[in-house]
């Protein structure tokens, strides 16, 4: 029988980690079995899971039938490296990919991570003005309160004042900034936003490669969503002044927003897209960088003619023939229902939560649900208040949030949307 208490204190004194201290001042809670949306604990608790771990198990865990795909699949050919060779399980997915995504959009890379699916996003868009004779066009543009990863290139283009790297910024690439989209996808909007990005593009626009944006959902830097117009005009621009834009699904991709692609509510291709965290439902890491026929062309015909990237595990056959399954299931589940179900609650339920003291905004948008609080020292207390209600979620900074998985049973979606307005409100009462 396993030594939680061994373990745990060993964990705690080894092993870092995500955004953590050494050794971790907070013991970490220890998961022994998933399924569905159940997290179970080695207490033998169980927990609703209100993040779908990091956004990524949209069908809940353990899925039987991507469980099979990936068990046959380990049998055969585990994995195998991609440099001069092929196989079945990347040549099917890569037929899903482009089908499903805008038609523009026919060359696809993978890779094993949505940090380094960005990181080769930029190293496309750069390496296209270079293969053009114009490598002068060297500088990325992207919007405040953005967040599009932790390697040191994401990072570059993160939010360069409030975001989580602010502590790298003298090692980083200097780049352009725009300031955020105006909060609110329903909005009338006056276009001050798109003016004071125009404005950039306009000074800037010989230097820059490429717009990066996180489209209707900004996530990690702020959850903040907003109008499809404002994507629409930025497609525009970016034609305009000759500039590439890329477009970071990572967190969007596969159905969240309640459109199969954040893209698709502004009804417009990027010139580059980069997918992740739900691509093989979340059974095992790998994301996608997908480019349109003009941009892989521009590399290949300049100079050396290579798209110089290579991760030793891509397209590793195991995690290709999970993310084909996963999208075969998403497609044949009525997910446009359940979004709309999950939606409904959410509003029903987290949206009068804007009324209660110490909440400065509440808001909505397909799968995703946001309480913005007005202090950032609560997200532990509320966390620990959450777990006694058997739910999980994990907030950071100002933001309580949930992005459940698409196919929670309606009772464990009541139990943990009850259970988040539970702790927001202890949490806030015993402050006030």
């Amino acid at each position: 029988m396993t030594d939680w208490t061994a373990n745990l204190q060993f964990d705690q004194s080894h092993i870092w980690h995500p955004y953590a201290k050494m050794p971790n001042p907070i013991q970490p809670l220890a998961v022994t079995k998933t399924q569905g949306s159940i997290i179970t604990l080695s207490n033998g608790q169980e927990l609703v899971d209100g993040m779908s771990s990091w956004w990524a198990a949209l069908h809940g865990y353990n899925h039987p039938r991507i469980q099979k795909a990936m068990i046959e699949q380990i049998e055969t050919l585990p994995h195998i490296m991609f440099g001069g060779l092929t196989h079945e399980p990347a040549i099917e997915l890569a037929k899903r990919l482009i089908k499903l995504t805008p038609e523009p959009l026919q060359k696809v890379f993978f890779t094993d991570s949505g940090s380094v699916a960005m990181e080769v996003a930029i190293k496309m868009a750069l390496q296209y003005w270079i293969s053009l004779s114009q490598p002068q066009k060297h500088k990325l543009l992207a919007l405040k309160h953005g967040y599009h990863g932790d390697t040191f290139a994401t990072m570059a283009i993160c939010d360069p004042d409030n975001g989580m790297h602010t502590l790298f910024a003298d090692n980083l690439t200097p780049h352009f900034f725009a300031p955020a989209p105006r909060m609110g996808f329903d909005i009338d909007s006056d276009n001050q936003d798109i003016d004071a990005f125009k404005k950039v593009l306009e000074q800037h626009h010989h230097e820059i490669a490429a717009v990066t944006l996180e489209p209707i959902v900004q996530g990690a830097g702020g959850m903040r969503f907003y109008r499809p117009d404002y994507l629409r005009q930025v497609r525009q621009l970016c034609d305009d002044y000759d500039v590439l834009l890329i477009a970071d699904e990572i967190a969007t991709g596969f159905g969240r927003t309640g459109k199969l692609f954040a893209c698709e509510w502004a009804n417009i291709c990027p010139d580059i897209m980069a997918l992740g965290k739900t691509l093989t439902g979340g059974h095992i890491t790998l994301a996608a960088t997908l480019a349109t026929e003009q941009v892989s062309q521009t590399i290949s015909e300049g100079n050396p003619g290579l798209l110089m990237h290579g991760p030793t595990y891509m397209a590793n056959p195991l995690a290709c023939r999970a993310a084909a399954t996963n999208i075969d299931v998403l497609l044949d589940s009525p997910w446009q229902t359940n979004i709309a179900q999950i939606e409904q609650q959410l509003q029903q339920t987290l949206l009068p939560l804007k009324s209660v003291n110490g909440v400065k905004d509440t808001r909505v948008l397909g799968a995703i649900g946001v309480i913005e609080l007005e202090r950032s020292d609560l997200g532990e207390t509320i966390q620990r208040l959450a777990v006694a209600e058997n739910i999980w979620i994990r907030p950071f900074g100002k933001l309580i949030y949930t992005m459940p998985a698409y196919n929670i049973p309606p009772t464990q979606l009541n139990q943990l949307t009850t259970g988040i307005c539970k702790a927001v409100t202890q949490a806030l009462a015993d402050i006030n």
